[in-house]
């Protein structure tokens, strides 16, 4: 992978990560267009550490009020809801490592997550009572967390499926995106972890070029900062179904293409 194959990456992940058509699913897709043949996770891990220095940046007075009282309610339920992330990772690693690799669900995933915003989508808009972040309870924290658990898929949306879980729990649209983009700290931070830990074990990997890397994640954040910007306000006002269109057409070729044409799969 060379500089410009990872800012275009970087790019696509600070994009894809925070609007709800899987950073994770785009980056195995353009793998294989790019032809990328090296192990992708190490990369991934630190252009999701870009996207993660730009959620500092944009959501720092949700962070730093969290930081100053410790002890309240939003830090347990995203305890909570980092939960089922965390054992559904360390249980299954070596099958998300495959996939991520093999992308074989890649097209099905794609298919869930369209399937997934327009189910939220309905509910939300349907909703008599919407909840404010104070009538939030620890079973909404749980779904949302088993959603993002889920979302360890490549092709199902970390973003899209917590923020249609909170949704579908009829939580305020505002406090939905921020909780989901709250909910990316730790879930970026235990990746990274797990994969210094590898790391350590088996060594840097040899074919994969620093500046490239280096490259990568300074777009992410750079781009990430941009695309919550941009969600925090079509979350308030805008449907998800262009979204789930999106990814709708997206999966269908994806399929086609792995089954039928064989371009790139």
């Amino acid at each position: 992978m060379n500089i410009f194959e990872a800012i275009v990456l970087g790019a696509i992940q600070g994009l894809t990560e925070f609007l709800p058509v899987s950073s994770s699913g785009h980056l195995v897709l353009l793998q294989k267009i790019f032809g990328i043949a090296e192990p992708m996770l190490l990369f991934d891990t630190l252009v999701h550490v870009g996207t993660l220095i730009a959620v500092f940046i944009v959501l720092w007075n949700d962070i730093s009020t969290i930081l100053r009282r410790i002890v309240q309610p939003l830090t347990g339920y995203l305890i909570l809801a980092t939960i089922p992330t965390v054992i559904v990772a360390l249980l299954l690693k070596d099958f998300i490592e495959e996939t991520f690799q093999s992308a074989a669900f890649l097209g099905f995933s794609f298919l869930f997550t369209a399937l997934a915003l327009l189910v939220s989508e309905q509910v939300s808009r349907f909703s008599v009572r919407v909840k404010p972040q104070a009538a939030m309870d620890w079973f909404d924290a749980l779904v949302i967390g088993i959603c993002q658990a889920i979302a360890i898929i490549p092709g199902v949306s970390r973003s899209g499926l917590t923020i249609s879980g909170a949704l579908s729990r009829r939580l305020n649209r505002d406090f939905a995106a921020r909780f989901a983009f709250l909910l990316s700290i730790p879930a970026i931070l235990g990746a990274l972890i797990l994969q210094l830990k590898d790391l350590a074990k088996s060594g840097f990997p040899p074919t994969m070029d620093p500046a490239s890397m280096i490259a990568g994640t300074v777009t992410a954040a750079v781009i990430g900062f941009f695309s919550i910007k941009f969600m925090l306000k079509i979350v308030k006002t805008r449907s998800f179904r262009g979204f789930a269109l999106y990814m709708a057409i997206l999966g269908f070729l994806v399929l086609a293409d792995q089954h039928f044409f064989h371009f790139f799969f």
